[in-house]
């Protein structure tokens, strides 16, 4: 059974309760998420001991946001649709990702899922080999993917296919708003003699970044390049703390098929289509198992 196919059986009760907004879920769930941020964050300020420790949860924590931010620019986190806009400013600019360029960005790629020739995701192949598969983990070839749109937003060079051109003038004043807060956190910690944004913002940022990557290259990596979100899209069994810090995004081939879906009922929609699914995987580290037994050396080496 196709998504599309699978959709047709659900009855309009089904649809509307599956699809029903609520500001309840996602102020609970966005609470305790900011609350655990700003505890560690606040134990590494004040240097409690073993505090270096800290900097990878608090890393995972604010990465995380990045499944916050994707949730808001379907606007479904929240029943107010002023709510999904600011969180999506803040979760943005946390994570060097401008909110209104994002969402045409996700857009086109929920449009074009999984085809070569249109889903901007695939711009830029996945890896196959071993060195290229680490350095990917890294997470330093997607910051200077972020800094490289952040600039060509700001600079009115915007040319990507999937922005329409009317909206290129509030894309550009986004990214410049973004660098010129980014320039006056950065002008004032020099002031200050303070590196306090390094350590409870960057730091954590760039050590929870490559778990993100590995996340994320579950979802549709060596899927079918078809039309169908069951077969395109994969979905990753995995423990209950990971589907709460991925905001349930692990069940990612549920939400591409019905994408008005809100995180919190994406486990009601998995028992409906879990029979259904044609990609799954028994945990992120069983798909690395798998993607890693595909790589090769880099060419020019020996096996």
């Amino acid at each position: 059974m196709t998504h599309q196919s699978f959709l047709q059986t659900l009855s309009a009760d089904d649809r509307a309760r599956l699809t029903a907004l609520t500001n309840r879920a996602g102020l609970l769930h966005l609470a305790l998420h900011v609350g655990a941020i700003v505890v560690l964050a606040t134990c590494v300020a004040l240097g409690v001991p073993f505090w270096p420790l800290l900097l990878l949860p608090l890393g995972l924590f604010l990465v995380c946001l990045f499944h916050l931010l994707h949730e808001v620019s379907h606007e479904t986190v929240f029943a107010h649709k002023a709510l999904n806009i600011w969180t999506a400013r803040v979760a943005g600019f946390i994570l060097l990702i401008p909110p209104v360029w994002f969402r045409y960005f996700h857009f086109a790629h929920h449009k074009h899922t999984h085809d070569p020739a249109h889903d901007p995701e695939l711009a830029t192949p996945k890896p196959r080999t071993w060195p290229g598969y680490i350095w990917h983990l890294t997470g330093i070839p997607l910051w200077r993917s972020l800094l490289g749109v952040l600039w060509t937003n700001a600079t009115h060079r915007c040319t990507a296919a999937y922005v329409p051109p009317r909206q290129i003038p509030r894309i550009t004043a986004e990214a410049r708003v973004f660098a010129a807060l980014y320039a006056l956190l950065l002008a004032l910690s020099l002031i200050a003699g303070s590196a306090l944004l390094f350590w409870i913002w960057v730091l954590p940022l760039l050590i929870g970044q490559p778990f993100l990557r590995a996340y994320l290259m579950a979802e549709h990596t060596d899927c079918a390049h078809v039309p169908d979100m069951f077969a395109n899209t994969r979905t990753t069994y995995s423990t209950r703390l990971v589907r709460w810090l991925a905001w349930n995004m692990p069940y990612h081939a549920e939400h591409h098929a019905f994408p008005t879906v809100p995180f919190h009922q994406l486990p009601a929609l998995h028992v409906l289509a879990r029979d259904h699914l044609t990609e799954t995987s028994d945990g992120y580290a069983d798909f690395h198992a798998g993607y890693a037994a595909r790589l090769t050396p880099a060419p020019g080496s020996q096996s």
